[in-house]
């Protein structure tokens, strides 16, 4: 299988180049950049660290995405719908990383998702997936009297807040309580802000240093409390699951799928 990396020149990029050279069932079929980069012409292969591929970075997206049975997506949300849209044009399965899209651009997401498969979540790893399913199961099990919080801590360079993981998380456990995150979503507190709202889900954003993820979800209750982590040590780990959900998606029906579908976690 063919795949386009949009964003080739990133630290996600580079990843998802480096992890499909070493990858059995996939290729590099095409590696985009913004229009001006001055990554444009250079192999994308020999830029990660890999080799020659013998496929130069391109401003062309229509062009790369149309040459590819995929393309994974770890840039930002205005360049994303477009890449989304290209695909829907080509027929391309649609793997998407990127977080902070609004919901004018998650409309324009779905309505790509009726013409192509398109695999969107906030977190593409193995292990954070498998942590909302037990988000959702632990909410679930435990009454209002267990605030929930949601603690993230990522690299001083992420530009969104919360992270597009943290509010996966939250997503879980308002499904796990059987509310809408919308109504309950406490994502700052600064000042005299009185006594915590029964119920809230509450959101804390860590930036600093290298820190490349990690996400803790705390259920305080009366006379304890139980902590679920996930700390991310490198990038890999979200480039192999985005190589996973691209094969995943081969030959599926058009539809907006999650990370869920791929690892087979819906219930």
């Amino acid at each position: 299988m063919k795949i386009c990396i949009v964003g080739a020149g990133g630290r996600m990029g580079q990843m998802l180049v480096r992890q499909i050279a070493v990858h059995g069932a996939c290729t590099l079929g095409g590696a985009t950049e913004r229009r001006g980069s001055n990554l444009l012409g250079r192999d994308a292969g020999e830029l990660a660290g890999v080799g020659k591929l013998d496929i130069a970075i391109t401003d062309n997206a229509e062009a790369a995405i149309a040459s590819c049975g995929a393309v994974i997506d770890f840039t930002a949300p205005a360049a994303s719908v477009r890449h989304a849209e290209l695909a829907a044009k080509s027929g391309a399965v649609v793997v998407l990383g990127t977080t902070g899209l609004d919901a004018e651009q998650d409309a324009i997401i779905a309505q790509a998702a009726t013409r192509v498969a398109v695999i969107k979540s906030g977190n593409m790893s193995l292990g954070v997936n498998l942590l909302t399913a037990l988000v959702q199961r632990v909410a679930a099990a435990l009454d209002d009297s267990y605030d929930i919080e949601i603690v993230e801590m990522h690299h001083r360079h992420k530009v969104d807040a919360p992270s597009g993981t943290a509010l996966m998380l939250g997503e879980a456990a308002a499904s796990g309580r059987k509310i809408a995150l919308g109504d309950k979503a406490a994502r700052g507190r600064d000042g005299h802000t009185g006594a915590r709202r029964p119920g809230d889900i509450g959101f804390a954003a860590l930036r600093g240093g290298d820190v490349v993820g990690e996400h803790t979800v705390v259920f305080a209750g009366p006379g304890e409390r139980l902590e679920l982590t996930h700390k991310a040590a490198n990038r890999e780990i979200f480039a192999n699951g985005a190589l996973r959900a691209a094969l995943w998606g081969r030959g599926k029906a058009p539809g907006l799928y999650s990370m869920h579908d791929v690892l087979g976690l819906k219930d």
